[in-house]
Order: structure tokens, then sequence, then C-alpha cells
């Protein structure tokens, strides 16, 4: 079976493997039951928690380790360390002065470096958890174990060129941008704060183009959408239909929760504008449309790539390299 081929949509047949998998005898990717948790924190906790039991005819993208517990636990992390990372960034800014609430708020408006600083470190976090808890306590190879894949080189397979993948994504940022001009209300969103000043702008381009693909691909592409897809064709195999049927109810189930999540996520960037959070929704399923045909996050990551490159480059040519900003209501 080919590491980069798969299909989601379309399960490889049954071989001697698959017979093995389905008599008696031990499943060969399923993982030994882990010891109890190191200590009491959350990560040796999500690392000791059973791993997911795949179905041999899922595809091998989706036969994956963690579990709906490692989940909760994940997003905990994710929301805790969210917390801590603002309010030390606020008590950091603060330290030194008694400021009113207004006051800080205004502080905290004029530096863009606090707001892309802690979304810099906030990502760092969610990556130091998945990798301790899937690499170094569960000794899983981390990249290929979050979907990261290299592309079929065989045109033949049908999944296009990374060139291809890049280039649609600059495409899809061409179509959204027209499609948002027809959005209302869309004057001034919380997103153009940052574009304020030469400085805000260039740090929200720099961390659009080379953080965010990285991040927001392994998070959603690579961390959400098999788990979703996997748990959801368990779910449909289990109420009674045949693994092909359930194997692409899980898939398609997946694709569209992945989305949503991510045109939520950027909610509040969006001053939930609804109609340009049902965009990015859009774009979100898109994404992780190209993730599910070709097996690995790479393909979502070239198209977010080259989305956010886009606007950036956009951005650069209509400001004339941030030189002429838009005014600020």
């Amino acid at each position: 079976m080919s590491l980069v081929d798969d299909n989601p949509l379309k399960p490889s047949e049954p071989n001697l493997d698959s017979q093995l998998l389905d008599s008696d005898a031990p499943r060969s990717f399923s993982a030994e039951p882990l010891p109890p948790p190191l200590s009491g924190d959350p990560i040796s906790y999500a690392a000791a928690t059973p791993p997911f039991k795949a179905s041999s005819l899922l595809p091998e993208d989706l036969r994956i380790s963690w579990s709906w517990t490692h989940l909760v636990v994940f997003l905990v992390f994710g929301f805790g360390s969210l917390l801590i990372v603002q309010i030390g960034a606020v008590l950091l800014l603060s330290a030194n002065a008694h400021l009113t609430q207004k006051q800080l708020q205004q502080m905290i408006e004029s530096k863009p470096q606090f707001l892309v600083g802690t979304n810099v470190l906030w990502y760092a976090l969610l990556f130091l958890f998945l990798y301790m808890t899937l690499a170094v306590l569960r000794g899983l190879p981390f990249w290929r174990s979050l979907g990261w894949k290299k592309l079929s080189a065989d045109p033949a397979m049908g999944k296009g060129s990374p060139w291809m993948y890049f280039f649609s994504g600059c495409g899809l940022a061409i179509f959204v941008a027209i499609a948002s001009s027809r959005v209302k209300n869309v004057d001034h969103l919380p997103i153009q704060e940052l574009f304020k000043s030469r400085s805000g702008a260039m740090l929200l381009m720099g961390m659009a183009v080379f953080v965010a693909p990285l991040v927001e691909e392994t998070v959603f592409r690579g961390y959400l959408y098999p788990l979703f897809a996997s748990k959801f064709s368990g779910f449909a195999q289990n109420a009674g239909a045949d693994p092909l049927r359930a194997t692409r109810f899980g898939t398609l189930v997946g694709i569209f929760i992945t989305g949503i999540l991510f045109g939520l996520m950027h909610g509040a960037q969006l001053g939930w504008t609804w109609g340009l959070v049902s965009l990015l929704t859009l774009v979100g399923v898109i994404f992780t449309f190209a993730r599910a045909w070709t097996g690995t996050v790479l393909a979502s990551f070239l198209l977010h790539l080259g989305y956010n490159s886009m606007i950036a480059i956009t951005s650069i040519i209509a400001t004339r390299g941030f030189t002429h900003l838009p005014p600020q209501p």
C-alpha cells in the first residue's frame, strides 16, 4: 500500500495483510496498551490514553494513535496556555505603570508585536504539546504521524504537482477577495487594527506566510481531520453501514467539521461578519478536501501557502510596500 497515494474517498481493496488483520491475529498497526500516566500533568495523561484501533479498511492516513480523550486534553491545554500567554504579556506591558483597562487596551492595540508575538508563542506551545504526547512519550514519528508525506510523483495517480496546489491557493484567494467585496458591513474589521502601522502590517503578513500555514495545517488537517474522519467512520460502521460507505461518510463528516472549525477560528478577526466567516469556512473545506484526496497534509499546506502568499503580495502592491496604508476610521 502506498504511503502517499491512499485516497480516503476510495479505500484500498483488502489484501493478504488485511485478511490477516481481520482474523484473530494481532493488528500490525495497533500499538500496545500504554502504561499509566507518568505523573499528574495533562501531557503525560494524554500520552498514556489508549491509542485508537483503526479498522483494516481505513486508509493508512486515517489510522491514528490519538483519541477523543487526547483531543479533550489538547483543547484544555490550548485554551489554558492561550490565557496564560495573554495574561503574562499584559502583566509584562503594565509592569511599570498603573493603567486603567481602557489605557491598557489602547496600548495593546498600538503594539502589533503584542498580538503577533502572543500568537506565535501560543502556536509554539501547541506544537510542544503534540510533540511531547506523540513523539516523545509515545515514540511515534512526529511529522509522519500528523499526515506530512510526499505528494505522488506519478501523474497517472491524478494527485497533481506541488505547484498546482500552490497556484490553486493563489486563485482561491482571488476568488475570496472578489466574493468578500460583495459582503456588507466589512468597512472595519478587528484584523485591520494591524494595518495602522507599517510594522504591524509587515508582522501580520510575515506570520500569515511563514507561520500560519504550517501550524494551522498541522493542527486542523494533520491532527483534527483524521480524528473526526476515523471516529465517524467507526460510528457509521457500528450503525450497520458497510466499511466502504462508512469510510466515505466519516471522510465527508471530517472534511466539513474541520472546515467549519477553521472558519470559526477566524471569526473574531473578522468581527463575526458571517458572510466572511462563511467564505473562510468554504476555504477550510477546500483545504481539507485536498488533504483527504491526496492523503497528505502537504497538499493543503501548499494551498494555504499559496492563498496567504497571494493576499500578502496584493497587500504589498496595493499599499506600495506598506507605505500608503488605508486611513483608519
